[in-house]
This record gives C-alpha cells, sequence and structure tokens, in this order.
C-alpha cells in the first residue's frame, strides 16, 4: 500500500484527466448539499475528514460511473487509472465544488457559499449552498482555483481590507490543504474485491454482483439485467425467492463455472468467459429447481430444508441451451437419496460450505459418470425421531417431515378429498398445518405444550377441517368423516396416520405413529 497526498487543485485535475474514476460496483452519490458543505467547513477548519483509498490499475474496468452530475472523459491507454474503493461522496463533493470546466448532466447543483461576515463559530457551519445568494456576504468557492474569477469576485470589496484579507484566507487554506489518499497497486480483481468489503463492512456489504458486473460488461451484455431476467423465469416457476437472493444465484454461478461455490471465485475468472457461460448457469439453476418441484414437491425455496442444496444440484443440470441432461434410474435414486439424507441428517446445519463443495465434487462425478460417494450420508433418526422433535415451520427438521407428507399425497380426514398441496406449499404458513389430537383436548389432559407440538401429532389439513374437529377428541371427529373401513384405511395411510389415532390414548399413538412416520422416512432414505 502506497500513501501520497494530493492537493484539491491536483485531485480535480486528475478526475478533469479521466485519471480518477468511479467503478460501477461502487454506490451512487447520496450526500446533499447541506452534507457538502458540511465538508468544506471541515476542510476550511482543519478538522479531520478522512482519508481517500484509490485501486491504481492499467487493466481499465468495462463500464465506470459517473461522477455525481459529470460524465469524466477517457484516460489516454498509456495512462494507468486509479479507481475510488473508498471516498467516493468526498471526491465527489470536492470535484462538484471546485471544477469550472464539464457541465453537469442533468439538475445543476447550488453553488457552496462563504459567509464572509460571519464570525469564525467552531460548531456552526461557515458554509452553505445558495440558490439565490447575497453577493455582499456570500462569497463562492468554485473561484477560488480560477485566478481570472477570484479576481472579478473579490473587486466588489476593495475598500474592505479585512474582507479581502478573510477571503485571501479563504483560498490559502484550500490551496495548501492536502488530502491523504492511500493507493493500492494490484491486478489481482480477488484482491480489490476484498480490500472493498472490508471498508464497506460497517456500512454495506460488498454488492459481489455489482463487482463481478464490472468485469463482464459490454455493449451486448450487462450481467445485472441477465440476474433480473433469470429472477422473472424463476418466478414464473414460483421461485421468486431465489430470484432475490443475488448470493445463492452467485453460489450456483461459481459452483457452475469453477468448481467452488465461494462467489470471491468468480472475480478471477475473465470477463469472456462469465458472459459466454451465463446460459449455462441459468439451465443449472432452472433445471435444479424444475427437479426439486416436480420429483420432491418442493413448491419454493421458503419449502426447501437448506437452500445450499439448490448449488451442488444445479452443477449437475448446468448445460449449454439445446443440450439436455439425461440420466439412469439409478442416478435418479441417488440424488433422491442424497436428497432426503442431506436433509434429515441436517448435515448443513453445521459446515455448509464444506459440505456443498464436498456434494459439488460428488455431482461433478456423477454426471461425468465416475463412481460418486454422493448418497454416501450416514443417517440414524432413532425410533423417537417424530416424537422428540418440535414442530417449527422454520426448522429444516420440520421443511423435510412437511416434504415428507406431501410426497404421501394426503387426503382430508374428514371428506377423503384429496389435498391441494400446491396451495398448501405455495401459502406455507402455520395455518396449513394442524394437530391430530387437537390442542385444547391434551392440555386439558396436561400434556406438556412441547409434546403436544412434536411433529408426530401434525398433519396437513385443511382449515375448514380442523374447525370442524377443534377441542375434539379424535374418538368424536371420527364419526365427521366419511367412507368406509376400507376407503378410510386409504386416508389414514395417506396422512401416515395410524388407526389408534381414535383410541384416545395419545402415548399409545404417538408411539404408533413415530413407527409409521419412521418407516416412511427410512424408505425414502434408502430408495429415494
Amino acid at each position: 500500500m502506497e500513501f501520497q497526498a494530493f492537493s484539491i487543485r491536483q485531485l480535480t485535475d486528475d478526475v478533469l484527466k479521466g485519471a480518477v474514476r468511479i467503478p460501477s460496483f461502487q454506490r451512487d452519490f447520496v450526500w446533499d448539499f447541506d452534507h457538502v458543505a458540511y465538508l468544506m467547513d471541515s476542510i476550511y477548519k482543519q478538522y479531520p475528514f478522512g482519508s481517500l483509498l484509490f485501486w491504481r490499475t492499467k487493466n481499465r474496468l468495462t463500464s465506470d460511473k459517473r461522477l455525481g452530475s459529470f460524465k469524466l472523459p477517457e484516460a489516454p491507454d498509456e495512462y494507468p487509472v486509479y479507481y475510488v474503493l473508498d471516498g467516493q461522496q468526498r471526491i465527489t463533493s470536492i470535484f462538484s465544488v471546485f471544477q469550472t470546466e464539464l457541465e453537469p448532466i442533468g439538475e445543476r447543483w447550488p453553488e457552496i457559499y462563504f459567509n464572509i461576515v460571519s464570525d469564525n463559530d467552531y460548531q456552526e457551519s461557515l458554509f452553505s449552498p445558495q440558490e439565490n445568494p447575497d453577493l455582499d456576504k456570500h462569497f463562492p468557492l468554485s473561484c477560488l482555483f480560477d485566478p481570472v474569477k477570484y479576481r472579478q469576485a473579490t473587486d466588489r470589496f476593495a475598500q474592505s481590507p479585512k474582507i479581502l484579507r478573510a477571503i485571501d484566507d479563504l483560498q490559502a487554506r484550500f490551496k495548501e490543504v492536502t488530502i491523504p489518499v492511500q493507493i493500492l497497486t494490484t491486478e489481482e480483481r480477488s484482491s480489490v474485491a476484498i480490500v472493498f468489503e472490508r471498508i464497506n463492512r460497517l456500512g454495506m456489504e460488498l454488492d459481489t454482483l455489482q463487482l463481478l458486473s464490472a468485469w463482464t460488461w459490454n455493449e451486448d451484455f450487462d450481467l445485472i439485467d441477465a440476474f433480473r431476467e433469470l429472477k422473472d423465469e424463476l418466478e414464473d416457476f414460483g421461485f421468486a425467492e431465489v430470484g432475490d437472493n443475488t448470493s445463492l444465484i452467485l453460489r450456483c454461478a461459481s459452483a457452475i463455472l469453477t468448481g467452488d461455490s465461494s462467489p470471491d471465485r468468480l472475480i478471477d475468472l475473465n470477463g469472456t468467459r462469465v458472459r459466454e457461460s451465463f446460459p449455462i448457469v441459468r439451465n443449472g439453476i432452472l433445471g435444479a429447481i424444475d427437479f426439486f418441484r416436480k420429483q420432491l414437491r418442493v413448491a419454493g425455496l421458503k419449502c426447501l430444508p437448506y437452500s445450499a442444496l439448490l448449488t451442488p444440484l444445479a452443477v449437475f443440470f448446468a448445460e449449454p441451451d439445446g443440450k439436455d441432461v439425461t440420466y439412469s434410474a439409478e442416478t435418479y435414486r441417488i440424488i433422491r437419496r442424497w436428497f432426503w439424507r442431506s436433509c434429515f441428517s441436517r448435515r448443513y446445519t453445521s459446515q455448509p460450505k464444506k459440505t456443498a463443495q464436498r456434494d459439488i465434487e460428488a455431482f461433478t462425478k456423477l454426471k461425468d459418470g465416475r463412481k460418486s460417494n454422493l448418497d454416501d450420508i450416514q443417517t440414524d433418526l432413532g425410533d423417537d425421531y417424530f416424537s422428540r422433535n418440535v414442530f417449527k415451520l422454520s426448522s429444516a427438521i420440520t421443511k423435510s417431515f412437511i416434504l415428507m407428507l406431501i410426497n404421501e399425497g394426503p387426503r382430508s380426514l374428514l371428506s377423503g378429498a384429496e389435498v391441494d398441496v400446491d396451495r398448501v406449499l405455495q401459502k406455507y404458513n402455520r395455518g396449513e398445518f394442524h394437530h391430530l389430537f387437537p390442542k385444547a383436548f391434551l392440555r386439558e389432559n396436561a400434556v406438556e405444550d412441547d409434546q403436544i407440538n412434536c411433529l408426530a401429532n401434525f398433519a396437513v389439513i385443511s382449515g375448514a377441517d380442523n374447525r370442524k374437529i377443534s377441542r375434539k377428541r379424535p374418538s368424536e371427529y371420527r364419526r365427521l368423516c366419511v367412507g368406509g373401513p376400507e376407503d378410510f384405511d386409504a386416508i389414514l395411510k395417506s396422512a401416515l396416520c395410524p388407526a389408534s389415532l381414535f383410541d384416545d390414548n395419545y402415548d399409545k399413538f404417538l408411539a404408533d405413529r413415530d413407527k409409521i412416520l419412521l418407516e416412511c422416512a427410512q424408505s425414502h432414505l434408502e430408495n429415494g
């Protein structure tokens, strides 16, 4: 890291030459005019106002931003460029106040003026933006570095030596001030990404998508637009949340293009490769989502026990446009076993990055026809797994349990009609899942809440059915159920429920349902 001190004149000249630029991954200029005036006051009173951080490189970005209201000229090819990593608000303010050559785009700023008749108050600012200045007390800062305009502006005070001394002192202070600048010189983009992230850690995190878009942009491809289009497609699939989760899409893209799900790895790629490979990334993500929807009945990201499961599966389905991914029945079973074992073992709960990397490598081997240990995942649920875990809609355990119920094609206990699981999953709220032994009935029998709310006591029951059975013991609401014994056995089977539900013996019911649920889970774990 190199340290330099820039005068305001030098900084303004370098911006005018196009040597100092705002990279496209920076956010927009957001200071208001009063904030700019306070910066001028800090400079004048020699208060600390922070250093700037530049990245010096000969490797030009394909796009950059305007500096505030000004479109900057291109720098000569042989010149290195200084990209502003920290201090955009300050450098834009300084340039906008003092430059006199470029015309702003859009609305013109009001000028910043120095109050030449005010006492030097250490608290109150001596500077302010003025639309209609009183030139007997407001002196424009824009003329301080232009000798002709400076002399014209001071002529009116020829008979006021005290004011002239104040104005000359003003000019001297701004001419003499030096602005500390740290300069990072590197051609390694990943280093720039890390530095930019760390200096923004207390504000907004690094937007890797913005940074990557700077590497990849050309007139025919804008990565931001490509992500927007992908989001629209995902919304049609019912997975709009994925489109909103930029980090997840970037992890998928990195896994597909680099074999590593860390988005930082994308920064090191050639921009042309990222542009040309984006259809492959898109197809991988859409293919994985299609598999989740059609083969596992996952209706949206909020239904998926772990969002990270999307990343390795996207690697498997990533192919260029026009090329379908074909796989054998055994591969299909392996993928399903991987899914269920990953969900029920909760292996993505801790060290998700390490787990994802293991699965990315295994999926790559599976896709290439090599021996893969993708589904080699130890899963030991235990006999009371479903009665010892509490129903909590946000937990991975509960989401896995719900998907298992949904995949059985549940029917209404009262009417026998098929439950509209698509509607249930689209709504996906607590109101779609109800107690088989009503909560009020169990509380009247002094059953603890954790036991009342265990997974084994829940099923997919419509709100209408739930209102009818509310507070009733199971033997009472059994009389509301339609259909003969054989049909009712099929209804119970679809809900993974034992007939002992209607004996009103909660302990026996939990033991019986635990057994049924465990058999179903084991079937998924072993057969996919």
